[in-house]
């Protein structure tokens, strides 16, 4: 079936949203696992709280106040996981990691059940994002032009964190060589902590922009994990651009499978990570490291 220019500028667009999303949880999960080898199975569990923690208190203060304050509540969370029990499993293997935070992803599943109950949650798009844009010949939602913003202004900013700033050629000395990086006098175990927390703060903001989309369920960790698992996969572990290339593929894979090939819309991302794996098992663009 034949579609015009706009048809196909909205589903680029649609692409391009989940794509965003999608890249504030792999960022954070990809250069936890290049930097500190350590597997973190329950990352979709601390985007959900973030959207938790984001419903709890916009229904307080408003949206914003969800949208400010969820990462901080998260990367709260973060540092008692951390302190806790990722610092001492760090050196543990990937198998007990896999396990440990595999059971975590339930324990945090019922923890929300008991907070938060079972009932789907809601937050209203702020007024200041509602109603739709004329953009690029079409018309589209506000607050999904916000996602897309926020997700390329986060990009911006890490890639300049990273290129140009001396705690960005720390993160990436440690993720090249780790143990050289504490030769020199970097103090890698707090580097592990910092960015284990920020990690967790951007799933934490994830889940609050995804809250106004989606339904705000016990599960929605769960469903979030593959997608973002096969985002790191395909584009390379410890690496920024991995993670940006890797969150584009996906999404435009996902969103225009859908349209041009309903049938195989649920396998064709997964042919293209088994591709991945085939031709390239390390990524396209993995840390040196």
């Amino acid at each position: 079936m034949a579609h015009d220019l706009g048809f196909w500028t909205l589903q680029a667009l649609n692409a391009l949203q989940l794509s965003m999303l999608l890249f504030l949880l792999s960022i954070g999960l990809t250069v936890i696992f290049g930097l500190m080898h350590f597997v973190n199975l329950a990352h979709g569990s601390l985007y959900a709280l973030g959207a938790y923690f984001a419903a709890s208190l916009a229904a307080v203060g408003g949206y914003w106040m969800g949208f400010f304050l969820a990462p901080v509540a998260v990367a709260g969370v973060g540092v008692l996981l951390y302190s806790g029990l990722i610092k001492r499993m760090r050196k543990s293997g990937p198998m007990a990691q896999v396990l440990v935070t595999f059971g975590l992803i339930f324990a945090l599943l019922d923890l929300t059940r008991i907070f938060w109950g079972d009932l789907a949650l809601a937050i209203e798009v702020p007024a200041l994002l509602e109603g739709r844009l004329a953009f690029l010949g079409v018309e589209y939602p506000t607050y999904r032009l916000f996602i897309i913003g926020l997700g390329l202004a986060i990009f911006a900013a890490l890639a300049f964190v990273l290129s140009r700033t001396q705690i960005g050629a720390m993160i990436r000395a440690g993720v090249d060589n780790d143990a050289m990086a504490a030769c020199l006098g970097i103090n890698v175990e707090r580097l592990f902590f910092i960015v284990f927390c920020f990690g967790c703060a951007l799933a934490g903001l994830a889940g609050a922009v995804a809250a106004p989309l989606l339904s705000v369920t016990p599960d929605m960790g769960l469903q979030i994990l593959i997608p973002t698992l096969i985002v790191i996969v395909i584009g390379g572990l410890g690496s920024l651009k991995g993670a940006i290339a890797g969150s584009l593929i996906y999404g435009f894979v996902q969103t225009f499978g859908a349209v041009l090939a309903p049938q195989l819309a649920s396998v064709l991302i997964y042919a293209l990570l088994a591709a991945v794996l085939v031709i390239k098992p390390v990524g396209l663009f993995p840390a040196k490291g």
